[in-house]
This record gives structure tokens, sequence and C-alpha cells, in this order.
């Protein structure tokens, strides 16, 4: 064991120093936070009616509720860009934790159910618990991506062969179809549809500081376990025996990155509904950036994703102010190209 353990380490050590990448992580996590924050300023000048600069600047720092424009800004468009960048983040820091755990380059909480049994958990709650508080809704989400997670990782288990990314990504799809078609099926029957629909599409419009107020202390809680997390994380990306070479409760630490990941799902669904594609592309093209490292990996695919959330809002609302496109829909553009040329990749895990 004692030879396997320093065989592994150095095998680790040097994989590291190869393909990691510290400065450009640092270039990323600085001027990537640089760009977020002037994003978030962009997006509250953005909206359906045009708001001189100065009303901004006296509504930030000379707020006068009496004045329309100072509510506009403080009650709509600043809790809209904070969650943006909560959902953004969370959504793409769950992706990176899915994919260095499974070694699943495929993995993301939209493609593997997570999202849709936290969707049908909303519905559930419109339909029959309509009273619910909004930490209420939070906590009915998390449990209903445990559930996604829970039936994909089952249904994909079946196959004599185990599990592979192809087959995990086919038996999440599937499974997110019937829940999709569930929480439609809830709506249709209860007359919810309107209530829903905002959800299913996914977007950040209506959102509120009691949705900020009751996901901050969960997304941070998070982000902060994620990063506890990175250094395990990364020698489970390396493979199961260099994890176990070295000494590492692997069982302990899936559970604990499960919980993390389940939080990030569920609180980003209960904000901004279910918006795929952050999860899948962000990690990818941080891992590209800096390389193997999840003590990189996760922060700079925190930034880049609250960046790509932000500036994808701002694109729904330019592109028609009066009646803006869902986010979810802008970001599929993108991911869908991405996720057929990551499927062509994984082709012969279907074999």
């Amino acid at each position: 064991m004692m030879v396997m353990s320093a065989s592994s380490t150095d095998f680790k050590s040097s994989v590291l120093d190869q393909q990691s990448r510290p400065l450009a992580a640092l270039m990323i996590l600085i001027m990537g936070s640089i760009i977020l924050l002037l994003a978030v300023i962009l997006s509250i000048f953005v909206g359906s009616r045009g708001i001189a600069i100065r009303t901004v600047w006296d509504a930030l720092f000379h707020f006068n509720p009496s004045i329309q424009h100072h509510q506009v800004i403080w009650q709509l468009r600043m809790p809209r860009a904070l969650a943006g960048v909560m959902v953004g983040a969370s959504l793409a820091v769950a992706g990176a934790i899915m994919q260095g755990m499974t070694r699943n380059p495929m993995a993301d909480a939209g493609l593997l159910g997570l999202n849709a049994g936290a969707g049908l958990a909303l519905a559930v709650c419109f339909a029959l618990f309509p009273t619910l508080s909004k930490s209420g809704i939070l906590i009915a989400t998390f449990m209903g991506a445990g559930l996604g997670a829970f039936i994909v990782y089952g249904v994909g288990s079946l196959s004599r062969n185990g599990l592979s990314p192809v087959r995990l990504t086919l038996s999440g799809a599937a499974v997110s179809a019937l829940f999709v078609a569930l929480s439609e099926g809830i709506a249709l029957y209860f007359h919810i549809g309107q209530d829903l629909s905002f959800w299913l599409s996914g977007g950040l419009a209506g959102t509120n500081w009691a949705q900020v107020y009751v996901m901050f202390p969960w997304v941070v809680a998070a982000l902060v376990g994620s990063c506890l997390l990175a250094r395990s994380i990364t020698m489970l990306s390396l493979g199961e025996e260099v994890a176990l070479g070295l000494g590492m409760r692997s069982g302990w630490v899936k559970v604990a990155a499960i919980i993390v990941v389940l939080i990030l799902a569920g609180a980003s669904v209960s904000a901004a509904g279910m918006v795929v594609f952050v999860g899948l592309v962000v990690p990818h093209i941080v891992r590209f950036l800096v390389g193997v490292d999840y003590r990189w990996i996760i922060p700079c695919s925190a930034v880049m994703g609250g960046l790509l959330m932000v500036l994808a809002d701002i694109l729904a609302i330019s592109l028609n102010p009066m009646h803006e496109n869902p986010v979810g829909a802008l970001i599929s553009l993108i991911g869908v190209p991405f996720f057929l040329i990551m499927i062509r990749k994984s082709g012969r895990g279907m074999k």
C-alpha cells in the first residue's frame, strides 16, 4: 500500500504540475471579477425603460422610495442582477463538481435530472401548498433535485455494462422529460400553468429581495463547501485508484459533494427555473484555460458562470425589452452545439 501511495502521489503531482496553470487562473479570477462587477452595473441600466445614469447613481446612494425609478432599480433590477450572479455561479460549480466526481464530461445539473426534479417539486408546491414560504420552496427544490439524481443514477445503473457518460446522459434526458411532463400535467390539472411556465422556460424576471435573502446563505455555504472539497474532487477526477492510494475516503467525499450539488441546483431552480447547459459549458472552458486542479476550476467556474448568466440576462432584456426572451433559451443556443460535440466525443461509451 505504501508503494501504491507513493506511486499515486508522484502521478498526481506530475499531472497537476504539467496541466495546472495558476497564473491563468489568477487572471480569470481578477479580470473576471472586475468584468462581472461591470456586467452587474450594466444590468441595472438595462430594462424596458431607459434610466439616466444620474438617476441610477441617486437611487444607489440616495434612495428615495417616493421616486418610481428608484423603486424599479432597488426592487426589480438590483435583486435580479444579484440573483443572476448566484444562479450562474451555482450552476457552473455544480457542473464542475459533478464532472470531476463522476469523471463524466457531460455531467450537468440540467442534463442529469436535478433541475427537472426541482421543477417537479415546484409544481407540487404551487399546486398543493400555495402558501408555502420561500424557505419552504427552497427546501422542496433540494428534495426534488435529490429525487431526480437518485432516479437518473438508478436507471443508468441497470445496464449490465454499468454507467458510461453517454448512458448516464440518456438516462438524465429520459427522466428529465418525464418530470417535465408530470410538471406540465400538474400545471394543467390545477390551473397553475401561468405560474409554472416561467420556471419551465428559465429566467430571472420577477426575482425579488425575498428570494435573494433566502438563497444567499445556502449558496454561499455551498460554494465555500465546494472550495473545501476541491482538493478531494481533483483526486477523484484522476481516478478512484489514485484517490484510494492517497488514503482518501472517497465515499464520504462523494456524499458531501452530492449534498453541495443538490443545494446549488435546488437554489438555482427556485430562483431562475430550469436553466441548462451553464454547468456543462463553463467548467469545460475553465478547465481548458486553467488545467485540471479543481482548487482553481471551482472558483473560476463560479466567476465565469455568474458572468455568463448576467450577460445572457442582459441580452434577453435587450433583444425585446417589452417581452423579453427566456434566459434559458439563449444559453441553450450556446449549450446545444457544445453538448452535441461532447456526445460525439463520448460516442464510444455507448458500445
